[in-house]
């Protein structure tokens, strides 16, 4: 498996972090010279850098969740420190050479605690911005045209709330929630579309389930909200973000049924229904998710085989991929997630070669792709380069 090919290279660069962290911290201050402080300090760094190893191995229990919450942390942080120490190291490499450079090299314990607070301030400002940004959400609103007439509705348009990857679980709890369902109240849409990844790979994860169920089933909506799953809506084991397979891994759990029904969310498992006898609701099975439980999806053709082509075709599919297909067979509207638009720099760059549409609108024949960059968040509560939103979507039936 891939993190035990990791697991090495996690090992010696988080062996390198905690020396240069040594001697950081001794060019700043002659007390972390000494072996009772460096001792400490060990301790300490290693304990966070082996917390998501401690989180997988505690039981469920106020303890897990603790270890949880400070692995997600951890993880994005590294990152940051990661690249930060990358940049900073060629420039020192660079900047040794110059005339400036030669000059401090008299003087390496002053440089070395000059170039580390630069790192150190790096990190700090970047993670703790990522972190105030993973707090707010926005509704970003947009127009789509669809070359189609939907005449028995009330009123020429449609407005559509998209919200995807809300992630409940260890980071996403009920404060999260409530601006996702007060930002609905204010937009009151038609319809609510959640597309995937609602939950975060455990129910017990949850910070109180019936209380989330009620506040979700406050959203207004005047035609109903529906969902279809997500790669992490299943019970699923994982260290760092990576399956270790077992017994209790890639489960199906009753108790996400069951959450969306007294939430008052319809799922659609690969289904259609017609909404007011105007449009197609049709909501895709996730890929990830039925390989994961040994189940497969119908395919696009499959899916609308049977549908009025003259009604408006609205799909949910989590993730943004078989846009061409989903186009030839007839579908309008797709409304997606997944992609987070890769959450934290450089995600946001990287995603783009993976994705057609990784984020955004985009006009795939006749049809329009709408991916939303997600409610919630995966991993660490952080944002950089990218926002938490509801994409709402005005629907105009244009005609043929």
């Amino acid at each position: 498996m891939l993190v035990f090919l990791l697991i090495p290279f996690y090992l010696i660069f988080n062996w390198y972090l905690a020396r240069w962290l040594l001697r950081w911290m001794g060019a700043c201050v002659h007390l972390f010279q000494t072996q009772a402080a460096k001792w400490l300090v060990l301790a300490v760094y290693w304990f966070i850098s082996l917390s998501p190893l401690i989180s997988y191995l505690v039981p469920q229990g106020r303890l897990h969740r603790m270890m949880r919450l400070l692995a997600n942390q951890w993880m994005g942080t590294l990152e940051y420190i990661l690249l930060v120490v990358l940049v900073l190291d060629g420039i020192r490499h660079i900047y040794k050479h110059t005339k400036w450079g030669k000059r401090e090299l008299k003087h390496p314990r002053r440089t070395l605690a000059a170039w580390g607070g630069v790192a150190v301030a790096l990190v700090v400002g970047i993670s703790v911005w990522g972190i105030i940004q993973a707090g707010e959400l926005k509704v970003n609103r947009v127009e789509v045209r669809i070359q189609k007439e939907a005449p028995a509705l009330e009123q020429e348009s449609l407005t559509v709330a998209l919200v995807a990857d809300l992630h409940l679980g260890y980071t996403i709890g009920l404060d999260h929630t409530r601006q996702v369902v007060e930002q609905l109240k204010l937009a009151d849409p038609d319809l609510v579309v959640f597309a995937g990844d609602t939950f975060d790979n455990e129910y017990a994860a949850l910070e109180d389930p019936q209380a989330l169920a009620e506040m979700l089933r406050e959203i207004p909506s005047r035609y109903g909200v529906y969902s279809c799953w997500g790669n992490h809506d299943v019970t699923e084991r994982l260290l760092a973000g990576f399956s270790l397979g077992g017994e209790i891994s890639s489960q199906e759990d009753e108790k996400f049924r069951e959450f969306f029904e007294q939430a008052g969310i319809q799922l659609l498992e690969d289904q259609a229904v017609l909404v007011e006898d105007s449009f197609y609701l049709v909501g895709r099975q996730d890929p990830q998710r039925q390989a994961k439980l040994g189940e497969g999806r119908l395919a696009p053709d499959q899916l609308l085989e049977g549908l009025d082509q003259d009604k408006p075709i609205l799909v949910i599919d989590h993730q943004p991929g078989q846009l061409e297909e989903l186009s030839q067979a007839g579908a309008d509207l797709v409304l997606s997630g997944h992609t987070h638009n890769g959450q934290m720099f450089p995600g946001n760059l990287v995603v783009k070669l993976f994705w057609e549409n990784p984020a955004g609108v985009m006009q795939v024949g006749n049809m329009t792709s709408c991916v939303t960059q997600g409610a919630g968040v995966w991993g660490p509560a952080m944002r950089v380069g990218t926002q938490n939103e509801i994409m709402l979507i005005t629907v105009e039936f244009a005609g043929k």
